[in-house]
């Protein structure tokens, strides 16, 4: 195992700023690399490109240094990792009694062997879904970032009842990394919510912090 290692963008503590957890302190890891296409509108352009290298056991240790029992694992893409060291992170980081949230875009298959909680967050890039299909019986949870003046919601709501996915699974947020973006997109995505029964999530580390970095 000491061969393991992992590419990571940043560690730090703050706050789970979107869907069912918002509010929630926490640790992030935001792990390096994603799966193409990459989204056009990404807000973490910088960890697209390579990231720290570190050991499973560097990652935890630098991670329980922080004083929330709640993780965040975050990209780029984090299950393009899993092979590489993060199925061993996510055993070391149960053992030390935390609680793990994935942020995944579904491009890839979600780990049948994962524990933790997994957040499916699809995107529709030049056309299409990349989404892997098995996903549908893997996610806990789906969240999706949109843009209600374009075709975003219906695509969401299409996207939804083809699948059979259940209401309380969606949650809905602003897709835009500005303050002003997101509190101009909420009224319609509020009643675009309220109609089809979908949760609302803000995305509060924004509304709090706007553009910074780290937050």
């Amino acid at each position: 195992m000491e061969h393991m290692r992992l590419e990571v963008s940043e560690i730090f503590s703050s706050l789970q700023g979107e869907g069912p957890y918002t509010g929630r302190p926490a640790v992030f890891l935001r792990l390096s690399r994603c799966v193409p296409p990459h989204c056009p509108w990404c807000d973490t352009p910088y960890a697209l490109g390579k990231g720290e290298n570190m050991s499973p056991d560097q990652v935890r240790d630098r991670m329980l240094a922080f004083a929330p029992a709640f993780a965040v694992i975050t990209g780029g893409e984090p299950f393009l990792q899993w092979g590489a060291g993060l199925a061993l992170l996510e055993k070391k980081l149960m053992a030390a009694g935390m609680e793990i949230q994935y942020e995944t875009s579904g491009k890839l298959p979600i780990p049948v062997d994962c524990r933790g909680i997994k957040i499916c967050s699809p995107k529709f890039i030049d056309g299409a879904w990349r989404y892997a299909e098995e996903n549908t019986g893997r996610a806990d949870l789906f969240k999706f970032p949109a843009a209600p003046e374009t075709e975003d919601l219906d695509r969401i709501l299409k996207f939804v009842e083809k699948r059979d996915i259940p209401k309380e699974m969606v949650w809905i947020m602003p897709l835009g990394i500005s303050r002003k973006t997101q509190l101009e997109r909420m009224p319609a995505l509020w009643d675009f919510c309220t109609a089809r029964g979908f949760n609302l999530s803000s995305r509060l580390h924004i509304l709090t912090f706007d553009e910074k970095r780290g937050v």
